[in-house]
């Protein structure tokens, strides 16, 4: 009998998880537990991995708090076209990276991003995910997930890149990815194996950055409840 892959283990995980009472990082954390329940050696792996990028200090030299938002001029999953400025004209927005709809914790965070899409609206911002993927897997975590947002492709991480986000993933954990059902190289079209952190800025109407949450374990990402905060309190200072 041929065992399943990782990846179709967790499929319940995931939708346990992102449907929890709780706040996201609650759920990722909840779900990176049934990750090492289930293959306690692919969790050391992304231990291992992050690690090496804390070790590194990477994302340290991405856009700080204070400082301009570079543009960019990204496609959504249907080929339309946005820039920053197109967002920004009047209101602040939410950037948030992910590495693609493949990955559970990026289909639990941007479930919750939707989720939180209302009040961050009536916050007076909005929203926009990035990913490396084609817009045919970007379409398909903008359904999975519910979103009401655009999900930009930022092909080859350019984007990412620029802002010093992007990384090689290693090749332990490339190998380990593949093993458990994660190839990425088709939904990126790229072999090159870079993901970005996933990142989230808060950038205002003024493109300069007024929040940023960047960790590179990906497990971890900014709450919806303080990425509210930001935008009440940029509201009120310039209601």
């Amino acid at each position: 009998m041929v065992r399943s892959s990782l990846a179709d283990e967790l499929v319940e995980c995931t939708e346990r998880c992102r449907n929890m009472s709780a706040p996201l990082p609650k759920r990722l954390s909840a779900f990176a537990a049934d990750v090492r329940r289930l293959d306690p050696e692919f969790a050391d792996v992304v231990d291992r991995m992050v690690a090496r990028l804390l070790n590194s200090n990477a994302g340290s030299h991405a856009p700080a708090v204070g400082e301009v938002m570079p543009d960019f001029l990204l496609p959504d999953q249907s080929g339309r076209l946005y820039s920053l400025e197109s967002f920004t004209r009047d209101k602040p927005i939410v950037i948030a990276f992910h590495r693609g709809h493949w990955c559970p914790y990026c289909r639990i965070s941007a479930s919750a991003l939707a989720e939180a899409y209302p009040e961050i609206q009536r916050s007076g911002g909005d929203l926009v995910v990035i990913t490396p993927e084609v817009q045919k897997f970007n379409a398909e975590l903008k359904t999975w997930s519910g979103a009401p947002f655009p999900v930009l492709s930022d092909m080859d991480n350019a984007y990412a890149t620029m802002l010093n986000l992007a990384f090689y993933v290693g090749d332990e954990k490339r190998k380990y990815m593949a093993v458990a059902g994660w190839d990425i190289t088709p939904f990126n079209d790229s072999d090159a194996w870079t993901l970005p952190i996933p990142a989230t800025f808060v950038v205002g109407a003024d493109r300069i950055v007024k929040a940023r949450y960047i960790d590179p374990d990906y497990r971890r990402r900014m709450d919806t409840n303080d990425i509210v905060s930001v935008l009440r309190r940029e509201r009120f200072q310039h209601g």
